[in-house]
């Protein structure tokens, strides 16, 4: 049987299922259900993308060949609408090519059926430690874009500056503004970030995504 330890586990495991082949579907479901996992298998890439809203993110085991839409296909379109699950892909015995084409497109495994347990298992443990990571770095980000938000647009200038590795009076000089003043929203940028060190604001600023003042 399929078994993730520890058995305390209590936070579901999705893992979607895309497949042609309803007898794939069928068995993968079983495995899956076998052990600490959530499954929803769909029969097309299409299938997938009209019900992605109302799924919870998870690791997808994806067929590469499907009609109509290939596996291919269907991961251009998670990444065009900004999806970063772990995508684990299908694929014949002996399509190496195949293989690593998937891999070239962001897969992060693949699995040549006929495959086993515990080669499906490994698969999926790699699939959600790096989910857990994109997570916790998403989370990161938006937190930082929160607090990044709350500047004034002088603070947020002058940080912009700092990021550039603008020193204080060179900063005055290009905001126009006295050196003073450059400390005082330097000063109100700190407190307002909750930060103690230079340090830590550029952190939040590159985990933001806040871009530093060109070079003149």
């Amino acid at each position: 049987m399929l078994s993730t330890a520890p058995e305390t586990r209590t936070v579901p495991r999705y893992v979607h299922v895309i497949d042609d082949d309803r007898d794939v579907r069928r068995s993968l479901s079983f495995m899956l259900g076998a052990g600490d996992f959530q499954s929803r298998p769909f029969a097309s890439g299409e299938d997938l993308l009209d019900s992605l809203t109302q799924l919870r993110p998870g690791c997808i085991l994806l067929d590469v060949r499907m009609p109509e839409m290939d596996g291919f296909a269907v991961m251009d379109a998670l990444a065009e609408r900004g999806v970063e699950w772990p995508v684990i892909v299908m694929t014949g015995h002996g399509e190496v090519s195949v293989a690593v084409r998937a891999m070239k497109a962001g897969a992060i495994d693949f699995l040549e059926k006929p495959f086993d347990e515990a080669q499906l298992l490994a698969s999926l443990e790699r699939g959600f430690e790096l989910l857990g990571d994109r997570r916790e770095k998403a989370d990161r980000k938006r937190s930082a874009g929160q607090r990044i938000a709350d500047l004034s647009i002088r603070e947020s200038e002058v940080l912009r500056g700092l990021m550039a590795g603008l020193a204080n009076k060179v900063l005055a000089r290009r905001l126009n503004i006295s050196l003073r003043t450059v400390e005082m929203h330097r000063a109100n940028m700190m407190a307002r970030l909750g930060v103690g060190s230079l340090a830590e604001a550029l952190t939040l600023a590159v985990q933001a995504g806040l871009e530093p003042l060109e070079q003149e």
